[in-house]
C-alpha cells in the first residue's frame, strides 16, 4: 500500500457527507470508435462540461506503465520526493495546493510537457536514473494529447466552426503552456471515525486551461457538480478517460460550453492515483469568445491573454470564480 507522509487531518477541510449519488447513467459516455460522435460531444459539453471517453485509442500499456512509475515515485521516502520540490508551481508538493492556503489529503507531482526541462529537474529522481519514469510520461502525454486534439476538432465540427483546428492548434502549438499532473490520495482509515463527514483530497474548483484529460486507478473519489449544485460521484474506470471543459474553452464558446466544477474526496481504505493532462494555449495567446459564436449575441467575456488569466488564477483560492474578473458587466 502506498503511504503518504500524512498531513494533519485538522488542517484539511471536512464536508458533511451528503452521500452524493452515483449516477453513472447521467454521465455522458462517448465512444470515439463510433462514426460521427460530434453531436453527443457538444451536448455533453453544454450540459455537463464533463464526459467519459471509451475506445479512445490510447494504448493500455501506456496507462499501466505510467501508473506503475507513479506508484514507485510516491512510494519513495519523503526526503527523496522532496528533492523535486517545493512546487514553484512545477515539482513535488505535499498537502499544500497553491500559495493561497488551500490544503488537501494529497501529494502531487506537477510537470511541464517540455522534455528537456523535466530531464533537468528530475535528474536526481530514482537515484541517477529517471529515464524510465520520464519515458513513461512522454509516451502517455503524446498519446493523450493526440486524443485531446481529436476531441477538440470534433467539437469544432459540432459547432460548425472553421477552421476545425481553431481549438486544437492552441494545444498543438510548440509554445503551448500545457502541464501534466500526478496526484496521489493515500488511504485515510480515520475517516470511519468522522461521523458522516468526508475528508477533502482536492477542493472544489474548475480547471483554467482549454481541456483536461484524466484517468485514475480503480478507486472512487472524483465528484462533479451539476448545474443545480448537486454533487454526484463518478464511478472509477481505469481503462477510460474523463474529459473536463476548462475555463478557457468556456470563454471561447461564449459560455455555451461549461467549465465543470469538481473535487476529490479521500477514501478510507484505498489509495487513489490520478493522472491529468491539462491542454493549455501559449502564454501570449489571446482568449476571447469566437466571433462566429457571438453573432447576434452579447460577448460575455473581455479579451485576455492566457498569461493574464493564469497569473490571476494562481493568485486565487481553489473555489473562487476565477472567470468573474473577466466577465463583461451589462450596462443595465
Amino acid at each position: 500500500m502506498v503511504v503518504l507522509s500524512q498531513p494533519a487531518i485538522e488542517h484539511v477541510s471536512l464536508i458533511k457527507n451528503s452521500k452524493p449519488t452515483t449516477f453513472s447513467s447521467e454521465i455522458p459516455i462517448i465512444d470515439l470508435s463510433k462514426p460521427d460522435p460530434k453531436a453527443r460531444l457538444v451536448a455533453a459539453c453544454e450540459e455537463f462540461g464533463f464526459f467519459k471517453v471509451i475506445n479512445h485509442g490510447v494504448p493500455t500499456e501506456f496507462i499501466t506503465e505510467l501508473e506503475s512509475e507513479a506508484i514507485k515515485f510516491f512510494s519513495l521516502p519523503s526526503f527523496e520526493k522532496e528533492k523535486t520540490g517545493p512546487p514553484d508551481p512545477l515539482g513535488y508538493g505535499n498537502k499544500r495546493i497553491g500559495p493561497n492556503g488551500d490544503v488537501g489529503w494529497v501529494e502531487f507531482l506537477l510537470l511541464t510537457i517540455n522534455k528537456e526541462f523535466n530531464s533537468q529537474r528530475f535528474s536526481s529522481m530514482f537515484g541517477k536514473n529517471p529515464e524510465m519514469f520520464l519515458c513513461a510520461v512522454n509516451d502517455y502525454v503524446s498519446a493523450v494529447k493526440k486524443m485531446a486534439c481529436e476531441i477538440l476538432e470534433l467539437l469544432a465540427d459540432g459547432l460548425k466552426i472553421k477552421p476545425r483546428d481553431v481549438f486544437s492548434k492552441l494545444v498543438m502549438d510548440k509554445q503551448s503552456d500545457s502541464v501534466f499532473r500526478l496526484n496521489h490520495y493515500p488511504p485515510c482509515p480515520k475517516l470511519q471515525e468522522m461521523n458522516g463527514r468526508d475528508l477533502i483530497g482536492f477542493g472544489e474548483h474548475t480547471d483554467p486551461q482549454i481541456i483536461s484529460v484524466m484517468t485514475s486507478n480503480n478507486t472512487s473519489g472524483l465528484q462533479i457538480s451539476l448545474r443545480d449544485g448537486k454533487w454526484i460521484s463518478v464511478p472509477p474506470d481505469q481503462n477510460s478517460f474523463f474529459i473536463n471543459v476548462g475555463d478557457s474553452l468556456q470563454v471561447m464558446t461564449n459560455g455555451r460550453f461549461k467549465s465543470v466544477r469538481h473535487r476529490v474526496v479521500a477514501n478510507s481504505m484505498k489509495s487513489r492515483v490520478s493522472m491529468i493532462y491539462f491542454g493549455g494555449p501559449p502564454l501570449s495567446e489571446k482568449i476571447a469568445p469566437l466571433p462566429s459564436l457571438v453573432e447576434g449575441e452579447e460577448s460575455l467575456y473581455k479579451e485576455f491573454t492566457w498569461f493574464e488569466y493564469k497569473k490571476s488564477a494562481y493568485k486565487s483560492r481553489l473555489a473562487d470564480n476565477r472567470l468573474g474578473l473577466f466577465e463583461r458587466i451589462s450596462a443595465s
